[in-house]
C-alpha cells in the first residue's frame, strides 16, 4: 500500500515499505544509544528512583524516535504511555515502546528491545523490533510476511501441545489481583499439558521466538497495546494464529492473548479455557 504526503513543492507517494525502511532506521538508532546507557545494575531503593531511571532510558530514546517516525507521518498520532491498552481512534498511530524490557536493561540483563508499529484504522501495518545486545531486527509488514534480517521467518510445524514450548510474561508490575491469579492458574495448567513452560519478561521476545518457529505458543492476560502489537503482526505474518485466550478474535480489548502455531493453536485455547 502507498501513502500520500503532501510537500510545499510537490505530492511525494511514500509506500509502507519504504516507511518501514525508515521505521528501521530510526529504531537502529535508539537501539545504539541506549547500548551506550547498558552495563552495570543501575541501584534504586525506592519506586521513585526506579521510575526515574526507566524514565531516563525512555527519554533516551524517545528523543531520536519521536522526530524521525513524526517526519515520515506527520499526521500520525503517538502513544504517549507504552502501558496503555484498549483501541485506538481511527487514523494512524505510532505505537512505540523506546525500551522494552526496560527493568532487565537496569538489571544489565540483555533480554530488551526497541520497537515500532505504526497502527492504521486499529490494525497494525508494520512493525520493527530490534535487539541492540545481538543486532538483529525483526520486521513485518501486512501482506508481505515477517523477515529476520531480511530472511523469512515461519511458525513451528509442531502438533502436539505436550511437545511444545511454550511462554507467558506479566503485563505490569501493578497487575489486578485477578489477572494475577488467572496468570498464576494458567502457567499451572500448562505445566500439566506442555512440555516446557517460560516466564519471564518483556513479551515481545517471547513473541519474536514465536514468529522464528523457536517456540509454539505464548499467551497474556491483560496487557498492553506495545507488548503485543509488533509480536501480533510478526506471527500472523509468519503463519502463526492469533486469538483471545477462548480463540475468540483478538482486539487491544480483548482481556487475553494467544499467539500459537496453528498446529497446537486449539490445544492451548483448550488449556488457557480450563
Amino acid at each position: 500500500m502507498s501513502e500520500t504526503l503532501q510537500t510545499a513543492d510537490s505530492t511525494v507517494v511514500v509506500s509502507d515499505a519504504d516507511l518501514l525502511a525508515g521505521t528501521a532506521a530510526a529504531v537502529h538508532e535508539a537501539g545504539a544509544a541506549l547500548r551506550e546507557r547498558f552495563g552495570e545494575v543501575v541501584p534504586y531503593q525506592t519506586r521513585e528512583e526506579l521510575m526515574s531511571a526507566l524514565a531516563a532510558n525512555d527519554d533516551t530514546a524517545l528523543r531520536i524516535l519521536r522526530p524521525r517516525l513524526t517526519r515520515m507521518r506527520p499526521d500520525a498520532g503517538w502513544v504517549e504511555d507504552e502501558l496503555d491498552g484498549g483501541a485506538l481512534p481511527a487514523g494512524e498511530w505510532w505505537v512505540v515502546d523506546p525500551a522494552e524490557g526496560n527493568v532487565n536493561h537496569l538489571h544489565a540483563l540483555p533480554e530488551w528491545a526497541v520497537t515500532a508499529t505504526l497502527v492504521r484504522d486499529n490494525q497494525p501495518v508494520l512493525t520493527v523490533v530490534h535487539l541492540p545486545m545481538t543486532g538483529q531486527t525483526y520486521t513485518a509488514l501486512a501482506g508481505a510476511g515477517a523477515h529476520l534480517d531480511g530472511r523469512p521467518l515461519r511458525v513451528a510445524g509442531t502438533e502436539d501441545l505436550g511437545l511444545s514450548v511454550v511462554a507467558t510474561s506479566q503485563a505490569r508490575p501493578d497487575e489486578d489481583e485477578d489477572v494475577v491469579r488467572r496468570v498464576g492458574s494458567s502457567i499451572t495448567a500448562m505445566l500439566f499439558d506442555a512440555l516446557v513452560v517460560r516466564v519471564a519478561v518483556p513479551a515481545t521476545l517471547h513473541l519474536l521466538n514465536v514468529a522464528a518457529g523457536r517456540i509454539d505458543a505464548f499467551w497474556q492476560f491483560s496487557g498492553a497495546r506495545a507488548d503485543l502489537l509488533p509480536g501480533a503482526l510478526l506471527v500472523a505474518e509468519a503463519g502463526g494464529r492469533i486469538s483471545d485466550a477462548e480463540g475468540r478474535p483478538w482486539t487491544p480489548q480483548s482481556a487475553g492473548f494467544l499467539a500459537a502455531a496453528p498446529g497446537v493453536h486449539a490445544q492451548a485455547v483448550s488449556t488457557l479455557s480450563s
